[in-house]
């Protein structure tokens, strides 16, 4: 089997799997908790807590970082030409980070759920966490998923990980 195959039977495998660990993660059941927002588009900072929410954003010029505190902690991290973003729902932890020409996106959803996404070449990348699970993207190695429903993909490494436990 040619190699280019099987990373495009492996990406075509781990996109498909999104759709189904993103239903399974939504059924984790909500707290009643506050919701905050910080986009920071541009050179800027922004940081807002509320009882049981917390966010933070910066990004340098020309770039743009965005984190959603539903109930969870965010915080996203955007240096020069790339792109972040971090939403953490219900005890979620979520936290993406990127250097030049990198676009991470970490999602945690549910109670003990961990995220973190770090982008340090071109590409994007993914991380989304289930109640309890633990789901990490160095952006050098691949990816790493356990601890509970969780999904990764990182087109930096072209790798990706998937947990059903």
């Amino acid at each position: 089997m040619h190699p280019s195959a099987l990373t495009r039977r492996t990406g075509a495998a781990l996109i498909g799997a999104v759709p189904l660990v993103f239903a399974l993660c939504l059924t984790a059941p909500e707290a009643a908790a506050a919701d905050t927002a910080c986009p920071a588009p541009g050179a800027a900072a922004t940081s807002v807590s509320a009882a049981g929410a917390q966010c933070s954003a910066t990004s340098a010029e020309g770039a743009a970082a965005a984190a959603y505190g539903l109930g969870g902690t965010a915080a996203a991290n955007a240096g020069p030409t790339s792109l972040s973003l971090a939403i953490a729902q219900n005890g979620g932890t979520a936290a993406a980070s990127s250097t030049a020409l990198s676009g991470p996106a970490a999602i945690a959803l549910g109670p003990g759920a961990t995220v973190t996404t770090t982008g340090v070449r071109p590409g994007l990348s993914i991380g989304i966490a289930g109640p309890g699970a633990t789901v990490t993207v160095t952006g050098v190695t691949g990816p790493t998923c356990g601890g509970g429903i969780g999904f990764a993909g990182d087109f930096q490494t072209l790798q990706g990980c998937l947990s059903l436990s």
